[in-house]
């Protein structure tokens, strides 16, 4: 069994230890995105940084936008936390990012674990 978009994860994973090694774990999720925004530019890695996404209810628009931390290569979303620890609302709103855009897979990002970063592949499970 291969790994959905190895190489890809790799290079965003590179950026996020390269920014925890930097700042460690303490801070708000705001100043790790802000850092790694500038760190994933340094990768030249195309994302786009909280994009704000429409969302539909039974095909009709929703006045409602959502914005996930990072959507990187046009497929996958990353989105970063700093908490103790991954819970599974995390781990839902990561599943409720992947449905609402399509993409496959969604890496969540806790940069509050220590003594390292924690991190979890989250792939969408496709209605059979």
């Amino acid at each position: 069994m291969s790994i959905l978009f190895k190489d890809e994860s790799y290079q965003i994973m590179g950026a996020v230890f390269e920014v925890y090694k930097e700042k460690g774990c303490g801070f708000l999720e705001a100043v790790y995105q802000e850092c790694l925004v500038l760190e994933i530019g340094l990768c030249n890695v195309p994302f786009l940084a909280q994009p704000g996404l429409r969302l539909t209810y039974k095909g009709k628009p929703l006045q409602q936008i959502f914005k996930p931390d990072f959507i990187c290569f046009e497929k996958i979303i990353v989105e970063i936390i700093s908490v103790s620890m991954l819970k599974d609302e995390h781990r839902a709103q990561v599943h409720n990012y992947l449905k609402a855009t399509g993409c496959e897979l969604g890496l969540l990002v806790n940069f509050g674990h220590y003594p390292q970063v924690e991190s979890e592949r989250i792939i969408r499970q496709l209605k059979k």
